[in-house]
């Protein structure tokens, strides 16, 4: 496994192209109202990536149709934006990727429209503080697979599970790079595997489920659901790690 460290020049290029995905985020955030379609906040995004010189990086990647990964209440992750309305009670993910100069960022929220239910509020607690609680704890020298342990006690000790199959990765002049880190323990003991070291810039993305951690992908062949059919929720930023700790390069 080959895991660039990247230099201190290059870091601040990750941190342009992912400054982009932050500022979106929030446009929508801001705009995700009832009565909005998915479609309208899809465009919207595309528009305000490119005014940025940058480009949508999901669109087209693996053929995928959109520029926002839009996941409406049981979607977990990976949602086609739609003529779908938002309505009062939804909870809904936005994913979003850009490319800048040849450098990518990645980085996502779940929030709810109107008011939420508790059980909601909750789901989404859980994604959001379980990423919080990775960065905090993220240091050079730690093994990845600590890492995934880690989020899995964290996201079991609030009375979730984290989706089973679906990761966190590196990033840099790709979209998806190694290592590939997951939210649960697989296999192996949580001292094994590569080690994070400083100039390393990955994502960390909890997604969190009620029961099931399995998972099935909807006609559309993008959307995925946990096979309970209960919602789902997912957070993600993209960090660098600088000075023996982890630096969030998606934020604003």
């Amino acid at each position: 496994m080959a895991i660039p460290l990247r230099k201190p020049r290059e870091i601040e290029a990750l941190r342009e192209a992912n400054k982009i995905v932050a500022e979106t985020l929030e446009l929508l955030k801001v705009n995700a109202k009832e009565g909005i379609s998915l479609k309208e906040l899809d465009e919207m995004a595309e528009a305000y990536i490119r005014s940025k010189g940058a480009r949508p990086s999901f669109k087209g990647l693996y053929d995928f149709p959109s520029s926002v990964c839009t996941s409406v209440n049981e979607v977990v992750i990976h949602g086609i934006p739609t003529d779908y309305k938002l309505k009062n009670g939804d909870i809904v993910g936005f994913d979003i990727g850009t490319e800048l100069n040849g450098w990518f960022g990645d980085s996502a929220i779940t929030i709810g429209i109107g008011e939420v239910s508790q059980a909601n509020q909750d789901l989404m607690n859980c994604s959001k503080d379980t990423l919080d609680y990775a960065v905090s704890i993220i240091k050079d020298g730690m093994r990845f697979k600590e890492l995934s342990f880690a989020i899995e006690k964290f996201i079991r000790a609030r009375g979730f599970v984290p989706l089973a199959n679906f990761c966190g990765h590196g990033i840099g002049r790709k979209p998806h790079e190694e290592p590939e880190i997951l939210n649960y323990l697989e296999k192996g003991s949580p001292k094994s595997g590569p080690k994070i070291k400083n100039g390393m810039v990955f994502c960390i993305e909890p997604m969190v489920c009620l029961n099931d951690m399995n998972s099935d992908i909807l006609s559309d062949k993008w959307s995925v659901v946990s096979k309970d059919g209960f919602n789902g929720s997912h957070h993600e930023h993209t960090m660098a790690i600088i000075n023996g700790k982890a630096e969030i390069l998606s934020k604003i």
